[in-house]
């Protein structure tokens, strides 16, 4: 077992800054004295790695596995940006995106849209740069494009001190004072390097060690949560422990956000690593489940629906699979969408949606007699709380 008084400093320590705060300066990973894999830590561990190869496997076995990323992205984002105090749902995101509310119009819409282009950019930009300081501030610039937090230097490292707590406290009032710039700078480096270095730890371990660490220095002024929870993904992609953008904790860390919250302090306070390390492998194999459950009623629905329609419609079931395989790539629709994928006239589609509302297949959302949209309510439910 690890000293007390070594495990309590072995996170960093609190310097007494002129101003009359007191800020916190990180000490490099991987901790010293070295993380304690006890019994409980290898079984999680292990749990963890089940968990997710069955969450890579049942996925594998959807006829679009895309399809199941796309939405999943989707409600990581909301929920992330949720943690944040962002108030948009899941059916606003993707109304907004489907132009039915006017992006001026979208209020924290606009964020979560944000968060989307930046995971997507940020996996695509893994092919062909390495997770670094770069690719992080490329990533937060998109986050914070023309939304909240845009005037707080989206794409730039803090040149000032910044800190965490309630809404309008001071520094001497916060709960948590990262490291001053110069401090920052140097730990940021010193993360950089730890990210490229073989340092003989299961992987799972080190990702829950980044996350922890990137949370601690809070560089940026604005969006530090987003971008270190999107860190998590990015990492396992680039691990090569998913194939696909599969996890996202988002929802695990909302659900006990509380503990998320204190876990982290308790690193910088007690030197609490491995106690943050088991709270974050149990969140992998919990969300691991869940969306492996998820995925596989993704897969009886979408076998269930389409049985119905070839009973309701018969030979003459073409468009209507085809609008029902469209759903999953856009689940908000209009009529004249529906004219788009099928080709119909307009009464035809019309005709078309009014029998997918009968199957209760598809619902309306705008209660107008124009330019109505609908919603694919059965597959939606799926990704929501």
């Amino acid at each position: 077992m690890i000293a007390r008084d070594n495990k309590k400093r072995r996170a960093g320590h609190y310097v007494q800054q002129l101003a009359g705060y007191k800020a916190f300066i990180p000490k490099t990973l991987p901790p010293n004295p070295p993380i304690t894999m006890s019994k409980e830590m290898w079984s999680v561990l292990s749990k963890a790695d089940r968990a997710l190869g069955r969450l890579d496997g049942s996925v594998a076995t959807l006829p679009n596995p895309d399809l199941f990323v796309f939405m999943y992205v989707r409600k990581e984002a909301v929920l992330s940006s949720q943690i944040e105090g962002t108030q948009a749902s899941l059916t606003e995101v993707l109304e907004l995106e489907a132009k039915i509310i006017e992006p001026k119009k979208a209020g924290d819409a606009g964020e979560v849209v944000n968060y989307i282009a930046a995971m997507n950019y940020g996996l695509e930009r893994l092919k062909t740069l390495p997770l670094s300081l770069r690719l992080i501030r490329e990533i937060h610039k998109r986050l914070l494009k023309e939304v909240r937090g845009a005037r707080r230097n989206p794409g730039e490292f803090r040149t000032s001190q910044n800190w965490v707590g309630p809404a309008g406290c001071n520094l001497g009032e916060a709960l948590y004072v990262p490291p001053p710039v110069r401090e920052m700078k140097f730990a940021l480096g010193e993360l950089e390097k730890f990210l490229h270095t073989d340092v003989h730890m299961p992987a799972l371990i080190k990702i829950g060690l980044v996350h922890g660490q990137f949370e601690t220095i809070h560089p940026f002024l604005d969006g530090n949560g987003r971008v270190g929870r999107l860190l998590i993904t990015f990492s396992l992609c680039r691990e090569g422990i998913l194939a696909r953008p599969l996890l996202y904790l988002s929802h695990y860390f909302k659900r006990y956000r509380n503990e998320y919250y204190d876990r982290l302090q308790a690193i910088r306070d007690k030197g609490e690593w491995e106690e943050w390390l088991l709270f974050f492998l149990n969140g992998i194999c919990e969300v691991s489940r869940e969306a492996a459950e998820t995925s596989r009623k993704i897969i009886s629905m979408r076998e269930d629906h389409r049985r119905n329609i070839m009973e309701k419609f018969g030979t003459r079931s073409g468009n209507a699979i085809n609008l029902l395989e469209h759903l999953y790539w856009n689940p908000i629709i209009s009529v004249s969408s529906v004219m788009g994928i099928t080709k119909l006239t307009y009464a035809n589609a019309n005709k078309l949606v009014r029998k997918f509302e009968a199957m209760e297949l598809l619902t309306e959302l705008t209660g107008k007699r124009r330019n109505r949209k609908f919603s694919y309510k059965p597959y939606l439910d799926l990704f929501r709380e």
